[in-house]
């Protein structure tokens, strides 16, 4: 998709349609999400701070983010392009991987299905995608990123590796600053230099990713599609604070916020978890630890008071810009009671009436009473959100 959530808004409100369009973590937020081509223009990224966005861009337009419409909209899309090809990988939310090697004799030439797939998603969601085809699933990806907004890029696979050789290795998807620092300390800069270099250096310092990178580079990457989606390694959730807050009960509420969005994200998941990371970030790095709870929990209580202690014994005062909890092995819940913790059922009762309650009436309609505090703190979806299997939490 291009600009995916800017691309929606501009969408739903035609007066947004050709001007610069950021959007961010509601009105307040000061953080770009993602923003318009028109606003690309003018320099303004992903992650770029509002204050400095307007500077290059006094016009920029922001608008808040609206999760669920872009949860529906891509829900929509992936199921849409099943009619292309049961060999689907949802790659994220607005990313997608159609392995068409069983129906090509259906759907014809590799321009008709490129065709075939942007009449579907405009279809099924009223905005462009751009499509990339070749025989590998990183050169497609590549392709794809070629004519945004809106394009449509074949490479045969007897191409691939002519077409990548003069590109920077870091524009392949999988390759960040650590990787290619690596690469560049071996001379290997552009894809074309890869095949000067031994693929058991990678593999010695990488493993499978380092074989699979070397394949990737001369247009022959051997992922294949995954249709399942793993279960989550972790969940968590963050907030920014005011900076420099040292009130020990706006830290207390913060906390609380983050630590029942965790228990009602495990408890919708179906899932608890044992070991928790509590992260608090100052100036100089962050105050935490691992912690763990006496059983599997998606209890919120328990995890506050992981969170109560990391204030109580290692908090000494400072100003926190940032807390962060995280459940690290999340796992299917239990059907089976443990032998030797007692069940306190009230409170599994009292979650499971607190869930419904806010499935229907929205979230923290039942809250503790220190939420009543919280600041505005709209919901957002991950940039790995995936519309089907444990991911689909917003």
């Amino acid at each position: 998709m291009n600009a995916f959530f800017a691309s929606i808004e501009q969408r739903d409100f035609p007066r947004l349609r050709g001007k610069p369009v950021a959007v961010t973590n509601g009105l307040t937020g000061t953080c770009i999400i993602t923003s318009s081509y028109e606003a690309r223009a003018f320099g303004i990224k992903t992650g770029m701070r509002i204050r400095e966005a307007l500077q290059k861009c006094p016009k920029l337009i922001q608008r808040p983010a609206r999760p669920e419409v872009y949860a529906r909209i891509s829900t929509g899309i992936m199921k849409a392009l099943e009619a292309i090809t049961p060999d689907l990988e949802i790659f994220s939310c607005d990313e997608a991987f159609l392995d068409v090697t069983r129906c090509q004799k259906l759907h014809g030439t590799p321009v008709r299905r490129g065709k075939m797939v942007k009449q579907i998603v405009f279809r099924a969601s009223g905005i462009l995608c751009s499509v990339g085809i070749a025989g590998d699933k990183t050169t497609a990806k590549f392709a794809a990123k070629l004519q945004k907004p809106n394009g449509l890029i074949v490479i045969p696979p007897w191409e691939a590796a002519d077409r990548l050789k003069d590109v920077p290795v870091t524009q392949l998807c999988g390759i960040a600053n650590g990787i290619g620092n690596f690469l560049a300390q071996h001379g290997v800069h552009v894809c074309g230099d890869m095949h000067k270099l031994p693929i058991s250096i990678l593999g010695q310092r990488f493993g499978n990713l380092g074989r699979r990178i070397w394949l990737m580079c001369q247009g022959a990457d051997p992922d294949k599609i995954h249709t399942d989606v793993p279960a989550p390694k972790s969940m968590g959730h963050g907030k920014v604070l005011p900076p420099n807050t040292q009130d020990r009960q706006t830290l207390v509420t913060y906390l609380t916020h983050m630590s029942e969005k965790v228990g009602q994200r495990l408890r919708k998941n179906k899932m608890e978890g044992q070991e928790f990371l509590i992260g608090l970030r100052t100036l100089n790095g962050w105050i935490g630890d691992r912690f763990r709870t006496k059983v599997p929990t998606s209890d919120s209580r328990p995890i506050l008071q992981l969170s109560q202690f990391v204030l109580t014994n290692l908090w000494k005062g400072e100003g926190i810009f940032q807390v962060q909890i995280t459940v690290l092995d999340p796992k299917p819940r239990r059907q089976q009671m443990d032998m030797f913790e007692a069940q306190d059922e009230v409170r599994t009762q009292l979650n499971e009436v607190m869930d419904r309650v806010n499935e229907k009436y929205g979230e923290f309609t039942l809250a503790p009473g220190y939420l009543i505090n919280r600041s505005e703190m709209p919901n957002v979806i991950a940039p790995a959100w995936k519309p089907f299997g444990h991911r689909q939490t917003i």
